[in-house]
């Protein structure tokens, strides 16, 4: 029964540094990391289609 209580006691105080640690990583976050990450890759793929004389090239087919 003792071995049971400490590993009960050793996973509580794991998972109570992970739930702080997740909070204050989401508390202190700056607005520069809360950009979504398809905002990057939706910008780039919006702006390979258009040419620089704003020209767009069709969509392909399928």
């Amino acid at each position: 029964m003792k071995h049971e209580t400490l590993m009960l006691h050793g996973l509580f105080a794991a998972c109570l540094l992970v739930c702080t640690l997740v909070l204050g990583s989401m508390l202190t976050a700056s607005p520069a990391s809360l950009r979504p990450a398809g905002a990057h890759a939706l910008a780039v793929s919006t702006s390979s289609c258009v040419a620089p004389d704003g020209v767009q090239c069709p969509l392909p087919r399928g």
